[in-house]
């Protein structure tokens, strides 16, 4: 009998740590050399290379054709971005802070949003909208906010928060390849940058070859059998690192949510069924927000096995500019861990 080949060893995909900034970075490049019709506009994304890093070293590579510094107007270069898009290329617009979008709303939302609906898909607007989140760092009310509950109410837009440079980086050759229009939060403490340092949890491992990660899949970041802790951005890592401190009396589940439109409903359900006990943890206010669908959500979806419920949210106010002040309404580690302990009991 002949002996069976011996399967060809493989090598590993290469990977390098690297932080969410150089990964955006590096997925908004290769689509960049694949396709001519990708191009970069906004404040300061050429020169400055973002002011949180978002496309650093970009402008070396390909140009002022191609990353194009923008004057301070929302409004005309979001503007400027649907139209591109609606004759078939592929822009990324970055709009500096997500607190900016009221100056800009019209082209965003009844313009980047609509228009294939009001044209009966004869025109689709396959841009990428991309824009930073999130306090920690004494920027006040205008610069601070999260904002993830407006941008996830008004349909037509694809809603994407990545937490890790592994996400970040699957997830934008996702939001660029894709033919609607794509909102992408990035949370200003996790891309890495030096005058803002990051926690330990955002810099990962990063494959070198492109790969993408679907839209609609949260990831389970940490399993867990008591409780279901469902969140975001830089949450996610202030509730790992509240979990693993209450891991000998409590084990939770950290559950990622990724992508806002569309929500994986399913992947929370299924944590719900085995722990019965849920935290919402969001840097977005309080009312009328993303905290508020998921509870919703979950008693629609598995209201027999909810016995406790808790969320650990943004007072409804202004941001102080105030440190101390700031640090008291943005949800913290200590706050995450009250909240899973409560609901534990």
């Amino acid at each position: 009998m002949a002996e069976a080949d011996e399967p060809e060893a493989t090598e590993p995909a290469a990977e390098r740590e690297i932080t969410m900034s150089r990964a955006m970075v590096d997925a908004i490049a290769s689509e960049m050399r694949g396709n001519d019709d990708v191009f970069v506009m906004g404040e300061d994304v050429a020169d400055y290379g973002g002011i949180f890093d978002s496309t650093e070293g970009l402008l070396e590579e390909f140009g002022r054709e191609k990353i194009m510094d923008m004057p301070i107007s929302e409004t005309g270069f979001i503007g400027a971005a649907v139209g591109a898009a609606q004759a078939g290329m592929r822009p990324i617009a970055e709009l500096m802070f997500t607190d900016f979008f009221g100056v800009g709303m019209d082209q965003i939302y009844n313009q980047m949003a609509k228009n294939t609906y009001m044209s009966a898909s004869t025109v689709n607007v396959p841009m990428v909208l991309l824009t930073a989140v999130g306090g920690t760092y004494n920027d006040a009310a205008q610069h601070s906010q999260t904002l993830y509950g407006t941008f996830a109410h008004l349909p037509g837009m694809k809603v994407v928060v990545p937490s890790t440079a592994t996400d970040a980086k699957g997830l934008m050759h996702t939001a660029i390849r894709d033919d609607d229009p794509v909102v992408y939060m990035f949370h200003k403490r996790l891309m890495g940058i030096g005058w803002m340092p990051a926690p330990d949890g955002p810099k990962t491992p990063v494959p070198e070859d492109d790969y993408t990660i679907e839209f609609g899949e949260a990831d389970v970041k940490r399993e867990g059998d008591d409780v279901t802790v469902v969140t975001l951005g830089l949450h996610v890592h202030r509730a790992l690192e509240a979990a693993d401190d209450l891991a000998e009396d409590v084990d939770a589940e950290v559950i990622d949510l990724r992508t806002l439109v569309p929500l994986d409903t399913e992947t929370v359900l299924e944590s719900l069924r085995k722990t019965g006990r849920l935290v919402v943890v969001d840097e977005d206010y309080h009312s009328f927000g993303l905290s508020g669908e998921i509870i919703a959500r979950a008693t629609e979806g598995a209201l027999d096995e909810l016995s406790a419920v808790s969320r650990v949210t943004m007072p409804d106010v202004p941001i102080p500019y105030a440190r101390p002040l700031e640090q008291a309404v943005n949800p913290d580690t200590a706050d995450i861990a009250d909240a899973i302990r409560e609901v534990a009991e």
